[in-house]
């Protein structure tokens, strides 16, 4: 019997070993057409918003030029690209993100965009507890060709950029604490930190499911 039971926690060991390793194991991307196009230099266009908090757009927006500057790209600058689709009469993000490719290119001479999508942006209030979280997935089209060359998603929460408060007191603290948390994250725009860590997760650069280098990095090439 007990030869039994130590088999069968032998079995049971051996898979859960095999089913974590599958779990971390990262999904390999096909970057055929990114190094086919290897491109120079990158729009990114307003991320279309599917919450219901209207800062969501410009709040990611804001962090999505940094990490992909620091990947060797040059990137077209956020003002410019905004100001110069106001003159031109759109203003959602939905539409600027129909606007062909070609006349992008025309209009920027980029040689890709991004095209990004906001999920959760906000606090969330939850039974004992209360946090900010920000998903965003994006992709990033050849101007030229209209090819896809990558795709990723980020996520981040409040609890990775910040300490969490104890008041104690057991179910009634914690419910209090969510409480407070919810308004302190509403309060100090913590989205908006939250969103710079999301950034950073989307596009980050290197395999196996990364953005390649771009030429300004000393990495260009390797990956």
């Amino acid at each position: 019997m007990f030869k039994s039971l130590f088999t069968k926690f032998a079995v049971a060991l051996s898979m859960s070993a095999l089913l974590a390793a599958c779990a971390g194991t990262a999904q390999r991307v096909d970057y055929t057409a990114f190094k086919n196009s290897r491109p120079r230099s990158i729009l990114v266009l307003p991320p279309v918003n599917e919450t219901s908090d209207v800062h969501a757009t410009y709040g990611v927006l804001s962090q999505l030029t940094r990490p992909l500057g620091e990947a060797g790209y040059y990137v077209v600058p956020v003002a410019v690209m905004d100001e110069t689709f106001r003159q031109n009469g759109l203003t959602t993000p939905a539409d600027i993100q129909s606007v062909s490719g070609a006349k992008l290119r025309e209009i920027f001479g980029a040689d890709a965009a991004l095209y990004p999508k906001v999920t959760q942006y906000g606090s969330v209030y939850q039974i004992v507890d209360s946090t900010t979280i920000v998903s965003a997935s994006a992709k990033l089209v050849d101007l030229k060709t209209g090819d896809l060359l990558w795709e990723g998603r980020g996520r981040a929460t409040g609890k990775e950029i910040g300490a969490n408060i104890d008041l104690g007191f057991g179910l009634v603290g914690a419910l209090v604490q969510a409480a407070v948390k919810q308004v302190a994250h509403n309060l100090s725009d913590e989205a908006h930190d939250v969103a710079g860590l999301t950034g950073d997760r989307l596009l980050r650069a290197g395999p196996p499911d990364g953005l390649l280098y771009g030429p300004r990095s000393p990495r260009y090439g390797t990956d």
